[in-house]
């Protein structure tokens, strides 16, 4: 990168650094903004033993999901299993290891860790296993549990535009984690659909300055459905 320039023109210098054992936080939410061409080139370096922090894992053979195929990730901290069978077998074959965290907290555990809290009150677990073995405090004569923060050394993310000095917006529902992910890594990676000139998008529409972005890369997507659902014709069962 030359100066304030974040644009790179491959994968693996987009990756370049990752390393086995390494904490990956990852945008997206389903296959809803999922930064496909850096999973693809994680998979394609076969980085072992990593730590994957995103809501979900993908599908099978698709997203995160892939990873799962050669047993690159040992720990999984998500909200959702999903439509992935693999990550169903390997979690009750005890190959994966699983910490289940509620949706909401997952994001404040994303934000926080991106704005320097190193932890925060929720009533959200407290009562279930989720709960278990943390701080209890009372405010106003309800418990709360404490979580803490989450930070990674690698946050990978999808945009829909970015400046070469990586400010990005993103495009409806790909909101999701994408922005408190893209705080929360040391090193932060964003694959966009299109790469725009200085300037081109407002400062007040920019949902994620290029203070938090280290490399921009632009990627081709595919763009699956998860699951397709259409309407039924007059007279189906």
């Amino acid at each position: 990168m030359s100066g304030f320039n974040k644009i790179v023109t491959s994968y693996a210098d987009a990756m370049a650094g990752l390393e086995d054992g390494m904490t990956i936080i990852a945008g997206g939410f389903g296959l809803c903004g999922i930064p496909e061409g850096l999973i693809a080139q994680i998979k394609k370096m076969g980085t072992k033993n990593l730590t994957v922090v995103s809501n979900n894992c993908g599908v099978d053979g698709f997203g995160l999901g892939l990873l799962l195929e050669d047993r690159q990730i040992k720990k999984m901290i998500s909200s959702y299993v999903g439509e992935n069978a693999l990550f169903e077998q390997q979690l009750l074959n005890g190959e994966l290891e699983v910490e289940l965290t509620p949706q909401g907290t997952l994001a404040e555990k994303m934000r926080a860790g991106g704005a320097g809290i190193p932890a925060f009150y929720t009533a959200t677990g407290y009562g279930t296993p989720v709960g278990e073995g943390k701080e209890v405090k009372e405010f106003n004569g309800r418990p709360y549990i404490m979580e803490e923060s989450i930070t990674g050394d690698f946050a990978i993310v999808k945009a829909w535009k970015a400046d070469v000095f990586g400010n990005c917006i993103y495009r409806h529902t790909a909101q999701n984690f994408n922005p408190m992910a893209a705080t929360a890594g040391k090193m932060t990676i964003v694959e966009v659909e299109e790469i725009v000139p200085p300037g081109a998008i407002p400062p007040s529409q920019i949902q994620t300055p290029g203070i938090y972005v280290d490399r921009v890369i632009q990627g081709t997507f595919e763009k699956r459905i998860e699951r397709k659902v259409v309407a039924k014709t007059q007279g189906e069962v």
